[in-house]
């Protein structure tokens, strides 16, 4: 439980370079929030579980990552360092839980990463008529998921102003596409798709019982629905994946020129831009086709194939090859920094996060994390574990939002560039928020996430508590005089 002081964590000497400014954390944030939710998901729930009140869910989702927002800005103003949440946690509650949020943040962004990178390989596969044997979710060995990751990695790893020049530029071209679809899709737009905006309540098909079922259903003992209010809420704990992912600019702290200004504003704006295209995007679909009839694998694509618009397609198929993209690599440098964050603080090896001298990344960490996600992606169909990233990240959001008030008490003189306002409602409000969004995902998610904690516990049991430098330090200052100090 012994908690890190934010004295130390500012003024530690290994230090990343600051060469980032508002513009560019927003360019990171999009790049990584933009992706799969808006290509794929639209179409998936409105047809499961919510019909044209996928929108709604859209923004019940968009409020609840607002909320944790707030408390990222706060923190990441305060305390501007790599690691985001693993540092806050540290500062706040306790080397175990930041030890744990750590850990989940790792699975969130590679296993992230790894089911991108399967999805641009299909896209790409899609685009250009390659083989499916080689591309795509029929291939034994994913050439194009490999190959993509092990390209990003090498961005990732030479440094951050490159990896900051080819994400605005994806960026530029997805939010295009974006914008286009929303004002060519308008015109396009019946009130009979729209009606009845919230479908009638019926009882979900019988394939969701036992562990595919919500946590909150089987806990309730309620019988599982689709549609009706509370499909919209599920939907909602859904369509949070296209969410996740804005909290990687809190990463970049120590990478940015003026952290106390920039970062609220790569924050909150990362997530404005994001929700107001989502609801835009997710309208003019569900608009366009009856959500009946919408391709789940592709809806926005089928969407303007249904209204006569097929050229439009090939614009879309980019669009989501630039989105993925941009996620792919945004991942990989999130790892990056967090491992770099664990590293400096004893919990991993210190070669691991060491930073390059010319290049100023974590590299080595940064080549062996993007060689894992390369295997994952090459070897693993990961579709029915994409819900752990959904996980992973409400469980940081919940640490984070707690952290503000306890950070508030605890050091009430800490210079705050940035205040959630109405503390401590507000942050509890997220938390809570996060939470019913947590139990509105399956059994079997619950089961895995555990167990990758689980795992995570062991790995700290055996290394980190024992090698931790806050560990050390207390056994440095606990030894008698004369005695000699610990190597490390």
């Amino acid at each position: 439980m012994r908690t890190k002081p934010v004295e130390d964590v500012l003024g530690q000497k290994d230090r990343l370079q600051r060469r980032l400014g508002p513009l560019s954390l927003m360019g990171f944030g999009i790049g990584i929030v933009i992706g799969t939710g808006i290509f794929t998901l639209t179409g998936v729930e409105a047809q499961d579980h919510a019909g044209p009140a996928v929108t709604v869910s859209f923004v019940l989702a968009g409020i609840a990552s607002l909320l944790a927002a707030l408390c990222y800005a706060e923190l990441a103003s305060s305390v501007p360092t790599a690691g985001s949440a693993y540092t806050y946690a540290y500062a706040t509650m306790g080397e175990i839980f930041a030890w744990i949020i750590g850990w989940d943040l790792v699975l969130e962004f590679a296993l992230g990463a790894a089911v991108v990178a399967r999805g641009w390989s299909g896209y790409l596969a899609e685009l250009f008529n390659l083989p499916t044997t080689l591309f795509g979710e029929d291939s034994v060995v994913n050439v194009g998921a490999i190959f993509i990751t092990l390209l990003l990695g090498a961005v990732a790893t030479v440094g951050i102003r490159q990896s900051s020049r080819v994400t605005n530029v994806l960026v530029v071209v997805k939010v295009a596409i974006c914008l286009f679809v929303v004002v060519a899709g308008l015109f396009f737009v019946k009130t009979a798709n729209l009606a009845p905006f919230v479908p009638p309540a019926r009882p979900a098909d019988e394939g969701e019982s036992g562990l595919t079922q919500p946590l909150s259903q089987l806990l309730f003992g309620l019988e599982p629905s689709a549609y009706g209010i509370a499909g919209v809420l599920t939907a909602a704990a859904v369509v949070f994946f296209a969410y996740t992912g804005f909290e990687a600019v809190a990463n970049l702290g120590e990478e940015t020129r003026n952290p106390r200004r920039d970062l609220p504003l790569g924050l909150l704006g990362t997530l404005g831009v994001s929700t107001l295209l989502y609801v835009a995007v997710s309208f003019v679909v569900v608009g366009m086709v009856d959500y009946r009839e919408i391709d789940p694998g592709a809806p926005i694509a089928s969407a303007f194939s249904a209204v006569g618009l097929d050229w439009a397609s090939s614009l879309i198929s980019i669009a989501a090859v630039a989105g993925l993209t941009s996620v792919i690599l945004v991942d990989v440098v999130a790892i990056g920094r967090i491992g770099f964050a664990m590293s400096r603080d004893g919990l991993l090896p210190q070669r691991v996060g060491a930073v390059h001298p010319r290049w100023g990344t974590p590299y080595r960490l940064t080549a062996g994390i993007t060689v894992f996600i390369a295997l994952l992606a090459g070897f693993v169909p990961l579709s029915s574990l994409a819900n752990l990233v959904s996980i992973g990240t409400l469980f940081a959001f919940v640490v984070v939002s707690l952290a503000v008030p306890i950070l508030r008490r605890t050091r009430p003189e800490l210079r705050r560039s940035f205040r959630v306002p109405l503390s401590p409602v507000l942050p509890v409000l997220s938390a809570l928020a996060c939470l019913y969004l947590m139990t509105n995902l399956s059994v079997e998610t619950w089961l895995r996430f555990l167990a990758w904690l689980a795992l995570g516990m062991i790995v700290y049991l055996s290394y980190g508590r024992r090698r931790s430098y806050l560990q050390n330090a207390v056994s440095n200052s606990s030894r008698s005089p004369g005695e000699p100090a610990s190597p490390l």
